[in-house]
C-alpha cells in the first residue's frame, strides 16, 4: 500500500482540523475581558445561563440540580439492583449507571444531602451556607452551566485533531520533563486558562479512549488540572492583595511547575501501572515516519482524525458528555464535598492536622504562624476555605502565602477531588490526601521564598 495515502495533506483536511480546533481554543483558552476582569468564553456563556435562571427562567438551578441528582440516584439503584435490558444493551448507560456499591451509596447520599439542603430540613450542619448550602446554592449551579457548555463544545478540542497535533509537537518537552505524552499539554492549558474541572474531564475522556495509561491519567488529573486564572484572582481578592496579581501568579506558576516535575517521580503516582483503561480501543502508533518533520507528521495525524469525524457522532458525543458530567460527577461532588465541609466546620480535625506546620512556618519566618497553620490542610475540603479563614490575618506576607498555597495545593474535595473520584481516573481517596500533602510540602518553601522577596 502506498504510504502517501496515509501522509497526504489536503486543503479540505487542514480546514476541517483548523477551524473547529481554533474555535475550541477560543472557547476554552482565550481570556476575554468582562466586568470582573478577565474570563474565558465558556465561563462567560455559563455565567449568562446562570443569570437566566431565576430571572427570565422562573425555575432556580438548585431545584433543577436536586432533581438531576435524585433521578441519577434512582436510575443507578435500578441499574445496579434490577439490571433492566434498556440499561444493559447500552454501553453508555452501563458505564454511567452500573457503578460499584460504594458509588451507588455516594449517589444516594448526594441525593439525601441535596434534598435536605434544598428544603432546609434536618440538622442545620448538613444544609447550612457553610456546608451543603455552599455546594448546592453556589458551586453546583456553576458546575451545571459550565458542564453544559463544556460538554457540548469539548469535541472541538478532542475530536478534530488538536490533541494529535499538539501531542506530536510537544512530546519532546512533556515526556522527559513531566514523564507525560505531549497531548497532556492541552489538558494543562485548558485548566490554566479555563477551569480545573475541564482539565479533569479532558483527562478522563482521553484515559477512557486509551490515550493515557493509568499512571499518566493519575499524574495529569492531580498535577495538570490546575486552578484557573479566574478563580486564582477571586482568591487574591478575598485576601485583599489585588495589587500583587502579577507576582502572585508568577509564584503559583513556579510552584506548580516544580511540583509537576517532582510529583510523577514519587509515590503514590510513580507506583500507578503503565497500562491503559480496560475497555479502551487500541490507540494507533504515533511513531514519526522517517524523512518527515515533526510538524508535518502532527498535521497529518490531526487531519486524519478530523476527516474521520461525522457530525452525528460529534453531536451524540457532546450530549453524552453533558449527561456524563451532570449525572456521573455532580452527585459525587454533592456527597463528598458536603461530608468534607461538615468535618471542616464542626470538628477541630483540620486544626489538629495543621498543628505540625506551626514550627515549620516559624522557622520560615512567616508572621502569625499559628493562625496560618490552620489553613494549611483545610484546603483539602475546599480551596476557598483557607482564603475565608485567613482573610483577617494582618500580615500581607502571610496572606500572600496562604493565597498562593491554597491554589498550588490543587486537590480539594468539594470540586477537583470529588470530580477525580467520580471520574474513571484511577485514584483513591487516600491517594488524593497523600498527593495534597506532598504538593503542600513541595510548594510551601518556594512560595515562602517568593513572599519574602516580594515583601
Amino acid at each position: 500500500m502506498d504510504s502517501n495515502l496515509h501522509t497526504k495533506l489536503t486543503s479540505k483536511g487542514i480546514l476541517k482540523f483548523a477551524i473547529p480546533s481554533l474555535i475550541g481554543i477560543f472557547l476554552f483558552m482565550i481570556p476575554i475581558p468582562n466586568d470582573e476582569g478577565v474570563t474565558i468564553p465558556i465561563a462567560r456563556l455559563a455565567g449568562w445561563l446562570q443569570g437566566l435562571f431565576g430571572s427570565t427562567i422562573p425555575v432556580k438551578l438548585p431545584v433543577i440540580m436536586t432533581i438531576v441528582i435524585s433521578i441519577t440516584a434512582i436510575l443507578t439503584f435500578i441499574a445496579v439492583i434490577i439490571k433492566p435490558t434498556w440499561v444493559t444493551k447500552s454501553p453508555f448507560l452501563v458505564s454511567l449507571l452500573q457503578v460499584s456499591p460504594i458509588w451507588l451509596f455516594a449517589r444516594i447520599l448526594g441525593m439525601i444531602f441535596a434534598i435536605l439542603t434544598l428544603f432546609n430540613i434536618g440538622p442545620e450542619w448538613i444544609w447550612s451556607d457553610a456546608t451543603g448550602g455552599l455546594l448546592l446554592n453556589d458551586l453546583i449551579p456553576i458546575l451545571f452551566s459550565v458542564f453544559l457548555f463544556a460538554g457540548i463544545f469539548l469535541p472541538l478540542l478532542l475530536n478534530f485533531g488538536l490533541l494529535e497535533f499538539c501531542g506530536t509537537l510537544l512530546t519532546k518537552i512533556m515526556r522527559p520533563i513531566f514523564t507525560l505524552p505531549g497531548r497532556s499539554s492541552i489538558d494543562c492549558l485548558a485548566s490554566w486558562m479555563g477551569d480545573g474541572t475541564i482539565g479533569v474531564l479532558l483527562t478522563s475522556k482521553q484515559y477512557e479512549q486509551g490515550y493515557y495509561t493509568k499512571r499518566e491519567a493519575a499524574v495529569i488529573g492531580t498535577t495538570f488540572s490546575v486552578v484557573s486564572i479566574t478563580f486564582s484572582i477571586v482568591v487574591l481578592q478575598q485576601m485583599k492583595l489585588e495589587q500583587y496579581v502579577i507576582p502572585y501568579y508568577l509564584t503559583i506558576v513556579l510552584a506548580g511547575v516544580v511540583a509537576a516535575v517532582i510529583m510523577p517521580r514519587i509515590p503514590p503516582l510513580s507506583r500507578k501501572a503503565d497500562t491503559t483503561f480496560e475497555s479502551a480501543a487500541e490507540v494507533p502508533d504515533d511513531t514519526i515516519p522517517k524523512n518527515m518533520s515533526r510538524f508535518r507528521w502532527g498535521l497529518v495525524q490531526a487531519t486524519r482524525t478530523a476527516e474521520d469525524n461525522r457530525t452525528s457522532k460529534v453531536i451524540k458525543g457532546g450530549i453524552q458528555n453533558v449527561l456524563d458530567m451532570w449525572m456521573g460527577v455532580i452527585p459525587i461532588v454533592m456527597a463528598i464535598g458536603t461530608v468534607a465541609l461538615i468535618i471542616a466546620e464542626t470538628t477541630p480535625i483540620f486544626s489538629y492536622l495543621g498543628a505540625p506546620f506551626v514550627p515549620i512556618l516559624n522557622v520560615m519566618q512567616v508572621p502569625e504562624a499559628a493562625e496560618a497553620a490552620q489553613t494549611m490542610v483545610i484546603g483539602f475540603a475546599d480551596m476557598f476555605l483557607p482564603a475565608i479563614i485567613g482573610a483577617d490575618i494582618e500580615s500581607d506576607l502571610t496572606r500572600f502565602v496562604i493565597a498562593s498555597l491554597s491554589v498550588s495545593q490543587l486537590i480539594y474535595m468539594s470540586e477537583v477531588g470529588g470530580l477525580l473520584l467520580g471520574s474513571k481516573v484511577p485514584v483513591r481517596f487516600i491517594d488524593l490526601f497523600i498527593i495534597f500533602l506532598e504538593r503542600t510540602i513541595i510548594s510551601l518553601p518556594i512560595i515562602v521564598i517568593m513572599a519574602h522577596i516580594i515583601f
